[in-house]
């Protein structure tokens, strides 16, 4: 395998997980803040809309007007950027416009990363007005990418555990 390759599996594999665990919380826990985290299902889903739109196609190739399109990413990057308030900006959206937006932030991310060739990973980051947080080349900011959403995977679980239940990871039982 590629290190494209491998770097895309990764990161289906890591939305996947995201899908899994958010489709299985009922839409009215969403918007519940909790005291353990000070987060909400909504805020962590609007905030992975603006995440993975900046670390899997921003900075790898630039803005994507079809994103612009679809996606309120300027309201977003207002209510679910890193520092802002989860509990301001419950019920801003609905569970069903975030989903959307998600899925159509990660079917764009996919591709963002499978159009990059293996010599561009190395190459540094498309500039913009914020200078990333972590990494300085292609390669660097899809592999935080998948790492960021699997750190956000856990507060997700944590979440789901206080306002629903806890996930069923489906684990086989050792004898």
């Amino acid at each position: 395998m590629t290190a494209i390759e491998i770097l895309s599996k990764q990161t289906k594999d890591a939305y996947d997980w995201v899908n899994k665990l958010v489709t299985n919380i009922p839409e009215t826990s969403w918007n519940t803040t909790t005291d353990v985290l000070e987060s909400n299902i909504s805020w962590q889903v609007g905030h992975l809309v603006i995440s993975m739109y900046y670390h899997s196609i921003l900075v790898i190739n630039g803005h994507d007007k079809d994103v612009f399109d679809e996606v309120p990413l300027k309201q977003y990057s207002e209510l679910y950027a890193y520092g802002s308030a989860p509990k301001n900006s419950a019920s801003k959206a609905t569970a069903s416009d975030l989903l959307n937006h998600l899925n159509i932030v990660m079917e764009k991310s996919l591709k963002s990363i499978n159009s990059v060739t293996v010599a561009q990973l190395q190459e540094k980051l498309v500039p913009g007005k914020v200078e990333h947080p972590v990494a300085k080349t292609k390669f660097e900011a899809i592999d935080w990418n998948v790492k960021h959403v699997m750190w956000h995977c856990g507060q997700i679980a944590t979440l789901k555990r206080i306002v629903d239940k806890p996930h069923n990871f489906l684990l086989k039982k050792t004898e």
